[in-house]
């Protein structure tokens, strides 16, 4: 069991060993740029956000308070010790422009009982910034890197050794979205917008059972971690889920839209490889590495989202009804959880799909036909 003192020692001995001269300096160089702070949303949606601009490039000041607490993840039982950011998972999607400079003051309250940092992908040295955020509880800390490259980047936990796969797969990781300061483009320059963004974060638990199958619950994160860690090397996940558990997208709390609207679905997933599938629609324009500076392909009915990486994907419905948005591992979508509904109103199109004839029963003719055996000559 990993005690609250532990966690602190580990965090301490952590940050001497990844020691920068960066670190030791007793103030940050200031920049003379105006400042803007942003309110943070949960998943599955974004924050206000302009898609293209031309101001010049801002401070983009973000708060985020890790969370540790325990959560049921789907309607069996099955719980989580979660380590969060903010208390989603995914972690909340950030949102700024190519150019930009993100400051987060990244908290961790004295009633968790572990050591955190964030680790960014789209960040440039000291691990992503994991190096310079380290925190134990009761402590926080202010991170600034320049957001000098466009696209879709996951972030997450990163303390160390073992601790950051099981950080990453009790929930720390999110995404963070570098828009190109004129907005986004096909790939003849166009500009492309859209009228909503969907933020889909998957994530691949691994719930220990006990020796009868039950999944077993525990009270606090270090007392999962032995457990935990045993299931996790199996490298066999008990649950795919979006957003943190199975049905967080589904029934009552499906997406919607109307015939015509576009929507940016941003998928992340730190851990595992995943493939993306709109069942009755498809991606218009997919950036299917996540990155804006390259060209986006087109009409895609599968994309690929490579394991510790986040892509984007383009639509414009043009059908009401209901759709599924899942990851096209069928297996992991239907047995472990990996589906989302999305609910879309508006005026069926029959020139696109229409059923010529309903189901009736076979003539008797061609019931006969059927049933008289062929000779092979």
């Amino acid at each position: 069991m990993i005690t609250r003192r532990t966690a602190m020692m580990g965090a301490a001995v952590a940050a001497l060993m990844l020691a920068t001269p960066a670190m030791a300096q007793d103030k940050a160089p200031e920049l003379k740029l105006p400042r803007q702070q942003v309110n943070l949303v949960a998943p599955p949606f974004a924050h206000p956000h302009e898609q293209a601009t031309k101001q010049a490039p801002k401070i983009i000041e973000f708060k985020m308070t890790i969370v540790e607490k325990k959560v049921a993840i789907d309607s069996e039982g099955a719980t989580l010790q979660a380590m969060t950011f903010d208390g989603s998972m995914p972690g909340p999607l950030m949102v700024v422009h190519q150019g930009d400079y993100v400051e987060l003051t990244l908290i961790n309250p004295d009633t968790n009982s572990m050591a955190h940092n964030i680790d960014f992908h789209s960040a440039t040295g000291a691990m992503g910034g994991g190096e310079l955020t380290m925190v134990n509880p009761g402590e926080q800390v202010v991170l600034r890197f320049k957001a000098d490259r466009s696209g879709v980047f996951v972030y997450h936990c990163a303390p160390g050794g073992p601790m950051i796969p099981w950080h990453v797969v009790s929930g720390m990781s999110g995404a963070i979205m570098v828009l190109p300061r004129d907005g986004l483009k096909d790939a003849a320059g166009k500009p492309l917008r859209y009228d909503r963004v969907w933020y889909i974060g998957e994530n691949d638990f691994y719930i220990p059972r006990d020796e009868k199958g039950k999944y077993k619950s525990y009270d606090s994160p270090g007392e999962a971690y032995t457990d935990t860690l045993e299931v996790m090397r199996k490298l066999i996940p008990t649950h795919v889920v979006f957003n943190g558990k199975v049905g967080a997208l589904t029934g009552k709390n499906a997406l919607t839209a109307k015939v015509g609207e576009t929507v940016l679905i941003v998928h992340a997933q730190a851990n595992r490889d995943t493939r993306p599938h709109l069942i009755g629609g498809h991606g218009d324009y997919v950036w299917e590495t996540g990155k804006f500076s390259n060209r986006p392909e087109t009409g895609l009915e599968t994309w690929f989202i490579r394991g510790g990486s986040a892509g984007a994907a383009m639509y414009t419905f043009k059908q009401p009804g209901i759709y599924a948005y899942v990851n096209h591992n069928l297996i992991e979508a239907v047995e472990l959880g990996a589906t989302a509904h999305i609910m879309v109103e508006g005026t069926w199109n029959d020139d696109l799909m229409t059923q010529v004839k309903p189901p009736q029963p076979i003539p008797p003719k061609v019931q006969g036909m059927l049933e008289t055996p062929k000779v092979v000559r």
